[in-house]
């Protein structure tokens, strides 16, 4: 559980720099940008697979498919349906849509949650009630505000929902799953990188250019992965409650960019930064807890070592 809330933080962060690291691809347009993230973002995954250990599901999803070729098609669906989404992140803050997509990412969560409820059958805490009650007061408030939503909002929310939920029904919930999503679009990206006039010389008239598109890659696989990672440790609905921690960063990347917040938006965004205090909220009286019954247990193996069973260790 807590491996999964490390990557779970570790993936908000990344993503949220690279929200920010946008700015320095102004060279490029979003097409372009998408392209050399492809591009060069698997091969900084297949890096972080080897170090993680996870290079060993490639060759699995493989197999798979030679045993049952149909699942080529499946993975071409969750490839499309990933690609979108990484290209929505680039294009938003590039077209002064930030906040929208932002605020698909505060939509996500809740999709999440119900899809871990019905599905997966899977039970929130008293804490968790609260916080799921604070988004949907706040997103409740901006559908009616606006009367309907932004198309980048809902793409967002039902179209990470639907690849989450398709990758566990067929088994490629994990880094080898992603891996060949971003093997299938690959050579869509190489062709996008060939749109605009003399695509190439931009590299020539911004030699820092080159050094960027490895940075962008290497926070993407870092990102990336770690999402990955935590959607595969972690229950649905805890993966999706704590996917609140990016879009609360995204909008303040989006505000530091220079997008505005309207006064009739706040009660949009302030319930739902509070449902994140919350689950911080939970997350450290649970750290608390813990720490008070190793404490405990510290002290009754050392007053009364042979009344303590193995079993009683604090996982």
């Amino acid at each position: 559980m807590f491996k999964g809330i490390a990557y779970s933080i570790l993936a908000s962060v990344t993503f949220d720099v690279l929200y920010f690291y946008t700015q320095f691809l102004g060279a490029l347009d979003s097409e372009q940008t998408f392209g050399w993230r492809i591009i060069a973002t698997l091969p900084f995954l297949t890096l972080f697979m080897w170090m993680s250990g996870d290079l060993v599901h490639i060759k699995s999803i493989f197999q798979r498919i030679l045993a049952k070729p149909s699942l080529i098609l499946l993975l071409i669906i969750t490839s499309i349906l990933t690609s979108a989404q990484l290209w929505l992140f680039l294009w938003g803050p590039m077209h002064g849509r930030g906040l929208q997509v932002s605020l698909g990412y505060f939509l996500l969560p809740l999709v999440l949650v119900l899809a871990g409820s019905v599905l997966y059958d899977e039970k929130l805490s008293k804490f968790q009630w609260v916080a799921v009650l604070l988004a949907v007061f706040g997103v409740g408030h901006e559908v009616w505000r606006l009367g309907s939503i932004a198309w980048e909002t809902a793409f967002v929310a039902i179209g990470y929902a639907a690849y989450f939920i398709l990758r566990k029904q067929i088994h490629t919930d994990n880094l080898g799953g992603f891996w060949w999503d971003l093997l299938l679009i690959l050579p869509i990206a190489i062709l996008l990188t060939h749109t605009g006039a003399t695509p190439y010389v931009k590299f020539l008239e911004f030699p820092s250019l080159f050094f960027v598109v490895i940075g962008l890659g290497l926070l993407s696989a870092i990102g990336l992965g770690s999402y990955i990672l935590a959607s595969r440790y972690l229950p649905l609905i805890i993966f999706g409650l704590l996917g609140y921690l990016e879009p609360v960063l995204l909008a303040l990347v989006s505000l530091l960019l220079g997008e505005k917040i309207g006064a009739e938006e706040w009660l949009t965004y302030i319930p739902i930064w509070l449902a994140v205090l919350v689950l911080i909220l939970e997350g450290t009286l649970h750290l608390l807890e813990q720490k008070r019954r190793q404490n405990q247990l510290e002290v009754n193996l050392k007053h009364y070592p042979k009344r303590i069973k193995p079993s009683d260790e604090v996982e």
